[in-house]
């Protein structure tokens, strides 16, 4: 089932839309996922950097790592990365390409080394991350169908009368209705029409119906974070850090999904009856997705002895403030050749619904890090760490009006009981080592793997998966898998380091829930990222 937005609308009744659906759990995973994006020689090691520290990285990932600093550093990442998509569905297989360069870092640390003091240096530092980019496209294409989408819209219809579904004079369904929005767009193409008893609605598929589907999925956008740290070093075994980050997000999705059908129920002009003939539509639907967010981090390393080093760091939630926006356009043409018999497309047009804008809160999930690392005859170091991500966590809350301090929100119990039961506690586990060939001269490895959050019940077939606003598609991930190296090289106070990642993931990405016994159309997609990551700077 879609699901409508509890939202009481005073003031804004004019600029917000009365009946849109809220933000869905689908979406909260959406813009919280986890990369391995830093410095060059943080992404060479795979991000296993919790107990290492002493990188401009560790005001991302454990601010503890400031206390590890001797000295002050300044510095900045570039990074080129070749993206290959393939995906696989009804035994046809596609595959596309892009390459994209970002600024991933930069970053300052300065650091004020204390005499005579059990507090042995004291460190602050400011940096700027990429966390993750959202760019990637996929398409697919299905044969034969088993169900259609118009469907799906009709079985969430049913039961509201259709005359709340369509326009009047001084009626706009999508601002002055409380109904789904896909159902009147549905209603207003004619890809659900009334059976004439009570009020259901069949869609175009029935039993004789034959078809197809194509699908191609285009989202672009970033996750940034700005970062205020300050850390510090207690007799040389134990170092602290805490930290605030600010982050911004910018999130978009675009959906192009059509449908050709023969033998199908199509609506005529002529009466209320629905005849067997040929249908098609296309369905063009937009979302967006940004805003801000703050964080807190805290952290510790602790080093009993010279080669040894443990850490462990907590990032709280980032408290996010969204804006909401979006709307979708449908293409359609429906042909009844016992009415209309030698004339193409008796029945075709196009609408569009209203532009959707409206603000929601999320609280993103807690994280956790351990990590232990060592060094052999001060030219090798080995580290490894573990990172648990709640995402089971996630809260999300609705705006409900206008209050005398801006607007209030309240828990959205619907989305946050889809949260728990969609997704569980991912699981991280990286790991790196670093060859010091020369004293100017090092070589280093990592690997990094993040076990799937969604839970087993979610991905089964026939499970009845929530989507929000007018974009009924979604995509479940499945593990995701890194490789790296990297070269690193000192002169004096000046420094440059490459690393090489490739990243490996598997997503499968579904047109619109499973209903009623029938199997929506899917793919399998596939993303391998080659990244060349560049990094340079200074310690003085």
């Amino acid at each position: 089932m879609k699901k409508t937005l509890k939202q009481s609308l005073i003031a804004a009744m004019l600029l917000t839309p009365a009946a849109l659906s809220a933000q869905s759990a689908i979406d909260a995973n959406e813009i919280n996922g986890s990369d391995v994006r830093g410095t060059a020689r943080f992404v060479a090691m795979g991000g296993a950097f919790t107990s290492l520290g002493g990188d401009l990285s560790s005001l991302t990932q454990n601010p503890a790592g400031l206390g590890i600093y001797r000295r002050s550093e300044i510095g900045l990442t570039f990074d080129i990365g070749r993206r290959n998509y393939s995906s696989e569905s009804g035994g046809y297989a596609f595959s596309n390409s892009q390459t994209k360069a970002n600024f991933d870092n930069f970053g300052y640390v300065g650091t004020a080394n204390i005499k005579n003091s059990a507090l042995r240096s004291f460190s602050w530092g400011v940096s700027y991350n990429r966390l993750n980019s959202f760019h990637r496209r996929h398409q697919g294409y299905n044969m034969p169908t088993e169900t259609s989408l118009s469907n799906y819209i009709a079985s969430f219809t049913n039961g509201v009368d259709p005359s709340a579904l369509d326009f009047g004079t001084n009626y706009n369904p999508y601002l002055d209705s409380s109904e789904d929005w896909m159902s009147i767009l549905g209603y207003t193409t004619y890809m659900i029409n009334p059976t004439g008893t009570g009020n259901f609605y069949n869609g175009l598929h029935q039993g004789s119906t034959t078809g197809d589907a194509a699908y191609t999925v285009e989202e672009t956008g970033y996750q940034d974070e700005y970062n205020i740290d300050f850390g510090g070093n207690v007799s040389d075994i134990v170092y602290w850090g805490i930290g605030i980050g600010i982050q911004d997000i910018s999130y978009s999705r675009r959906l192009l999904y059509s449908e050709s059908m023969e033998n199908a129920a199509i609506a005529t002009k002529a009466s209320s009856e629905t005849v067997t003939g040929d249908a098609g539509f296309d369905l063009d639907s937009y979302k967006s997705i940004s805003g801000t967010g703050v964080n807190l981090k805290a952290g510790i390393i602790v080093r009993p002895f010279d080669e040894f080093r443990i850490g462990a760091a907590i990032h709280t939630p980032t408290w996010l403030h969204l804006n909401h926006q979006g709307d979708a356009f449908v293409n359609y043409s429906y042909f009844d050749p016992s009415v209309h018999e030698g004339r193409d497309n008796p029945l075709a047009g196009n609408e569009q619904t209203d532009l959707y804008d409206y603000d929601s809160r999320l609280r993103s999930p807690w994280r956790f890090m351990i990590g232990a690392s060592y060094t052999i005859l001060n030219r090798a170091i080995v580290s490894v760490d573990y990172e648990r991500v709640q995402y089971q966590d996630m809260h999300q809350k609705y705006q409900t009006g206008s209050t005398w301090g801006g607007y209030s929100y309240v828990s959205d119990d619907d989305t946050n009981a889809e949260i728990k039961s969609y997704y569980k506690g991912g699981d991280i586990f990286r790991a790196g080592v670093e060859f010091r060939v020369t004293p100017k001269f090092s070589v280093r490895a990592g690997y990094n793997i993040q076990s799937s959050h969604i839970r087993e019940a979610a991905t089964q077939s026939g499970a009845n998966i929530v989507t929000a606003g007018v974009d009924p598609s979604y995509n479940l991930g499945k593990s995701t898998e890194n490789i790296s190296f990297g070269l690193g090289y000192r002169y004096k106070a000046w420094y440059i380091d490459l690393a090489y990642q490739w990243k490996h993931s598997e997503d499968t990405f579904h047109a619109f829930t499973d209903f009623d016994g029938q199997s929506a159309p899917t793919a399998t997609f596939k993303d391998n990222i080659h990244s060349f990551v560049i990094s340079t700077g200074f310690r003085f």
